[in-house]
């Protein structure tokens, strides 16, 4: 990269670290399809971004081009590149892929990311037993981590059964002490309001869910939340 070409790159990260995303989203993409950014530094940030536009194939395009970095990367820029590109595969229908990268990911350095996101994978993935250990082994290593304290509550919501649900908000309300502006773990307790009659405490929670950043592993979509709004009766 040129002179020129890192300060636009510093530009745009700049921008992406003050919230300005669709400002560094742009820039990024001008520098990248011209071929002027090729540091790391700068292209998983980028990554990101396009993730959370749904935009999976061009990060892992992006990701590809990240690992050939002329100035090489570090443990930590590789553990986020892996992380990164096991849930663009996953999105992309490449689940066992993604499950055995994120496998490995985990393995070689076992960390609050890494049992997020695997536990998280693991949930959808559908194996009650599977997912219920893993969580169980996160919770062991953060009992007071809300991605974690969410992800069991997930893992019983959506394979426990009836009384999975039960076991499930117990879970939920012990996340969102932790991360009062958590978008999932508001979604699902907005949804056992619904079913208490609390219309009101229902709102105000996916009015939360509204002003989040949502991520590629949340459930709670944008589409998911503004429709159990419109499900709660006047």
């Amino acid at each position: 990269m040129g002179l020129f070409d890192k300060f636009a790159a510093r530009k745009a990260l700049l921008k992406h670290s003050k919230g300005e995303t669709e400002e560094a989203y742009k820039e990024y993409g001008e520098l990248f399809e011209a071929g002027k950014m090729v540091d790391a530094k700068y292209l998983l940030p980028y990554s990101i971004l396009l993730m959370r536009r749904g935009e999976y194939e061009k990060a892992r395009e992006v990701l590809k081009k990240a690992e050939k970095s002329p100035g090489g990367i570090n443990a930590e820029q590789r553990a986020t590149l892996l992380t990164n590109y096991a849930v663009c595969c996953w999105k992309l229908g490449r689940r066992d892929y993604a499950l055995e990268l994120m496998e490995e990911v985990h393995r070689k350095n076992p960390n609050g990311n890494s049992y997020g996101t695997l536990g998280y994978l693991l949930v959808e993935n559908g194996d009650f037993d599977r997912a219920l250990a893993f969580n169980k082994q996160a919770l062991e290593y953060d009992d007071e981590d809300p991605i974690a304290l969410d992800n069991m509550a997930q893992t019983y919501y959506w394979l426990g059964g009836e009384e999975g649900k039960k076991e499930a908000l117990k879970w939920f309300k012990k996340a969102i002490k932790f991360k009062p502006e958590a978008i999932d773990t508001n979604y699902f307790l907005a949804k056992y309001d619904i079913e208490a009659g609390d219309y009101s405490a229902a709102r105000e929670k996916l009015e939360i869910c509204k002003k989040g950043r949502v991520s590629p592993l949340n459930y709670a979509t944008r589409e998911r939340v503004d429709e159990l709004l419109a499900s709660i009766p006047e």
